[in-house]
């Protein structure tokens, strides 16, 4: 029974299962999502969020925080250049695990994990939905009819002028 380990070890000693979430978290920091099973993508989360918390403010002891988890300048860099500016707003949540279902090699249970704020395809989606602007009700007739009179009116001030 795993009563009270709230770890998932993934079947590694702890060295193997740190460098593994920390070049995971470098890939989804460089490519903005990643494909991996569902028991990595649940421990990448915890792991990545609290770095990403730290990014929010550029200073050089978080840049040296992140580093040592991170063990990437490229990727430390990424973070703090890009993904900070562009999550600063959001409290929390940062990134999305979405089921992708079984591989077929050994039927493992497959995820994408992405950054929320870097998925354009939902990004354009919830703008266009924010466009639209309808109402509920119906209109009414008297809102119609002075909409109709005023080009008949305008009608006769046309005939007059040539």
């Amino acid at each position: 029974m795993r009563h009270n380990r709230a770890v998932n070890h993934l079947g590694r000693q702890s060295g193997h299962r740190k460098a593994m979430l920390a070049n995971m978290a470098s890939s989804l920091i460089l490519k903005k999502r990643i494909t991996t099973t569902v028991a990595k993508a649940k421990a990448l989360k915890p792991y990545l969020e609290p770095l990403v918390t730290k990014s929010k403010d550029d200073s050089t002891h978080n840049r040296r925080v992140v580093f040592s988890y991170l063990k990437d300048k490229e990727a430390v860099s990424e973070l703090f250049r890009t993904i900070a500016p562009k999550i600063a707003d959001r409290p929390g949540g940062y990134l999305r695990i979405l089921h992708l279902g079984f591989r077929k090699g050994d039927a493992a249970d497959m995820a994408l994990v992405e950054f929320v704020d870097f998925n354009e395809a939902a990004l354009a989606s919830g703008e266009k939905k924010e466009a639209k602007k309808t109402t509920r009700r119906s209109r009414s007739k008297k809102a119609e009819a002075p909409v109709a009179e005023a080009p008949a009116a305008e009608a006769p001030a046309e005939e007059k002028a040539e």
